[in-house]
């Protein structure tokens, strides 16, 4: 019987790698995202390559009500048997008494709040399935704290605590769930941070060979095929050039 995913913010960087990785693996496919035209062309590159089947939502994971209506009326009462929730951005980079507060709001939304909404609504359903595993994709922020990286910092310490509490409180219910904590990754979360400041998010991987999405994606892929009795709890994965979220060694 096949298997479904759900991938949050999948149009792009780690989400669509994570997509074709699950599509090798003959899952079918849940994609959301805010670009409707990119899930789209992935949709129809998936199923031509891989003849699986996908459905795409676009909508804001922001809004509550959005995710309802996904979960409760788009997908409907389909078994989902992993949660990626890959969704989630850095928006700006200085310090706290310099910060911009749509800036907060939008990772605070996105990065905790939106992983709450469809967590809150998916994981019922794994619970009665006694079956289910959910992939946080987290963040070194999460572990460590870095100048300037205040609030994005507090929200990827968020989802690490989300990760912690769920796996103790679902463990004995048949639930894996697992906190994939990346270093650097070059995708277009930097261009994001700098509000489509190419030039400046191209000096953040300047000099070093940074992580590519597809090396998290074999991650997450790893985590999610292990056999029944392996929990992968943490990984946290470094390019081999940093040594911690403000240690990077540059040629």
């Amino acid at each position: 019987m096949s298997k479904t995913a759900i991938i949050t913010g999948a149009t792009a960087g780690i989400g669509e790698a994570t997509a074709i990785e699950f599509a090798k693996l003959e899952y079918n496919l849940i994609l959301t995202g805010r670009r409707k035209e990119r899930l789209e062309k992935l949709k129809s590159q998936l199923e031509s390559d891989y003849k699986i089947q996908v459905s795409v939502h676009a909508f804001d994971i922001r809004q509550r009500a959005e995710v309802e209506d996904f979960c409760r009326n788009e997908i409907g009462i389909a078994s989902i048997d992993i949660l990626v929730n890959n969704a989630g951005l850095a928006s700006g980079l200085s310090p706290l008494h310099e910060g911009d507060i749509e800036d907060w709001e939008k990772m605070i939304d996105t990065n905790v709040k939106g992983l709450l909404y469809i967590t809150r609504e998916i994981a019922p359903r794994m619970v009665e399935a006694e079956s289910g595993h959910i992939i946080n994709v987290g963040s070194i922020a999460g572990i460590e704290v870095y100048p300037n990286g205040n609030v994005y910092c507090a929200t990827k310490h968020a989802v690490h605590a989300i990760s912690e509490a769920l796996r103790k409180e679902l463990y004995d219910k048949g639930i894996k769930v697992t906190n994939i904590a990346p270093g650097l990754v070059e995708t277009e979360f930097s261009i994001v941070r700098f509000h489509g400041d190419e030039n400046r998010a191209a000096t953040v991987y300047n000099g070093m060979e940074a992580l590519t999405a597809k090396d998290i994606a074999d991650c997450i892929a790893f985590a999610a095929t292990r056999p029944k009795h392996v929990n992968v709890a943490k990984m946290l994965v470094l390019p081999s050039a940093q040594g911690s979220a403000t240690q990077v060694k540059r040629e």
